[in-house]
């Protein structure tokens, strides 16, 4: 399952994580960001162990997504150590995401 991040829960659940951490920022109304939403849920599950994924409403956490320059949505951001180290605009498929975590696996 994603974690639910929020403006006042990303610097513990993201920047301070020890493991690699992978961001969705996203909102309800979005139509790309609903076709990811089943696909980011199935990855929190497959990479469960080895990578922290996360999921973040940019409607509720606007704070976040404007200090990390998020302007269209869906954006996912990989995040190792606490600093952004892979972007990814827009819903390019379940597979582009794997790419992205197993990138992150081999840091």
């Amino acid at each position: 399952m994603a974690v639910d991040l929020t403006d006042q829960n990303f610097e513990e659940e993201v920047l301070k994580a020890k493991e690699p951490v992978v961001v969705d920022f996203f909102a309800e109304w979005c139509g790309p960001c609903q076709m990811a939403k089943p696909v980011i849920e199935e990855l929190a599950t497959e990479y469960k162990d080895k990578v922290k994924i996360g999921k973040m409403d940019v409607d509720a956490s606007p704070q976040t997504a404007q200090k990390y320059g998020v302007m269209s949505i869906p954006t996912v951001i990989a995040f190792v150590g606490g600093q952004e180290v892979k972007r990814q605009v827009g819903f390019p498929g379940k597979e582009a995401y794997k790419q992205i975590i197993n990138e992150l696996l081999k840091r």
